[in-house]
């Protein structure tokens, strides 16, 4: 009765057009151009690779969705200032290749900016390509009204053959909730003028799951490893990395004290819930262990055994750091090839704190030059 209730709910809210775009399990993603292209050619050189979570711009602005805030529209000028600065950020790393997480492109929240061609047109960037995660005409919850944001791939050189693979849904959601939630996805990219003799190269980006209490999380992670699989064992090569929502093996797995929000209770027993949800990683099957098959297999720019060093954490809780005094807490963003990396030329720009509660994590892919 109760899931008949909620679909008449849905259809009454509705009606004959869907608020919510509906995407194949795979589709092709959206290509970009910069409005001023530079003739880049590689030639044979190392290729800087950044993986960032933008959080869509809006720096360490209280969004009601993941942090203590309640607000949801951030000001135009705000946005063009952090924006800004992304852009100078990515041009003074010099970077080749990036993999973007969290970027909107026609959303109400950031002013309806193309967050993807802006970038482009303000980098020494050329193309890119796009893939909606979250995509609807009309949220009805907290003023969100329009949104569409996903994962983005930018490259010096022309991308080719990009591929949104659909991720899993949740199913620890009420059918209405699920309709309006994210669409979680891998946006997959050929580099021709990367390839190798007869290997194709190819960019892969992944935001996966944050909050299921699901199987959902291994299922991405499983789709993920299955995704770079079919590319490596074809002889292909690939840069890969992203948002993984997933600490590194050996990791501690309670973060409730560094994310809880003024006046909130959490490891007493009178609190309401006794962990934070999110922030306990105990809650899903298999971590801190769930990355073990991306170590294993592959080549990972920050190792294992430095990836629970404080200086390589890239989560900066969305909690005021004088709340907590805590400015990162774990490592969620990740860098993995089946190629090689440059000696040493792992970083993680933490420096970057003001602009996400992601920091970038960058490396060098060698192509024997270096």
């Amino acid at each position: 009765m109760k899931n008949y209730i909620t679909f008449i709910g849905l259809l009454l809210i509705v009606g004959c057009e869907p608020f919510v775009t509906e995407f194949a399990d795979s589709s092709d993603a959206v290509m970009y151009q910069a409005a001023q292209r530079s003739g880049v050619a590689h030639t044979g050189q190392s290729i800087k690779v950044v993986t960032w979570n933008i959080r869509f711009g809006i720096g360490r602005f209280p969004f009601f969705g993941d942090s203590c805030g309640d607000s949801v529209i951030l000001d135009d000028a705000s946005i063009e200032k952090f924006m800004a600065t992304i852009a100078d950020s990515l041009n003074a790393m010099d970077v080749d290749v990036v993999l973007l997480q969290e970027v909107d492109v026609s959303s109400k929240r950031t002013g309806y900016m193309d967050q993807v061609q802006y970038l482009l047109d303000n980098t020494n960037l050329n193309y890119g390509c796009y893939a909606s995660m979250w995509k609807a005409d009309y949220i009805p919850s907290s003023g969100i009204g329009r949104i569409d944001a996903g994962n983005a791939i930018l490259s010096k050189y022309k991308l080719t053959d990009a591929e949104r693979i659909q991720l899993r849904l949740r199913t620890d959601q009420d059918e209405l909730t699920q309709y309006f939630y994210l669409r979680r996805n891998i946006l997959k990219a050929k580099i021709t003028s990367l390839a190798q003799g007869s290997s194709e190269f190819y960019a892969v980006n992944i935001h996966a799951t944050a909050f299921a209490t699901d199987d959902t999380k291994q299922q991405h992670i499983d789709k993920y490893v299955e995704t770079l699989a079919v590319i490596d064992d074809g002889g292909d090569l690939f840069v890969t990395g992203g948002d993984l929502n997933s600490v590194p093996p050996g990791s501690i797995t309670d973060f409730c004290e560094s994310d809880m929000c003024d006046g909130e209770d959490y490891h007493t027993d009178e609190a309401e819930e006794y962990h934070k949800e999110g922030s306990y990683f105990e809650n899903f099957d298999g971590e801190p262990e769930i990355l073990l098959p991306l170590y294993s297999a592959y080549s990972s720019a920050i190792d294992s055994s430095e990836a629970n060093l404080p200086n390589h954490f890239t989560h900066g809780p969305s909690t005021s750091f004088e709340m907590n005094n805590i400015k990162y807490d774990r490592k969620l963003d990740y860098l993995f090839t089946n190629g090689s990396w440059v000696t040493d030329a792992a970083q993680t720009h933490q420096g970057a704190w003001e602009l996400s509660d992601h920091m970038p994590v960058s490396s060098k892919l060698n192509f024997g030059g270096e």
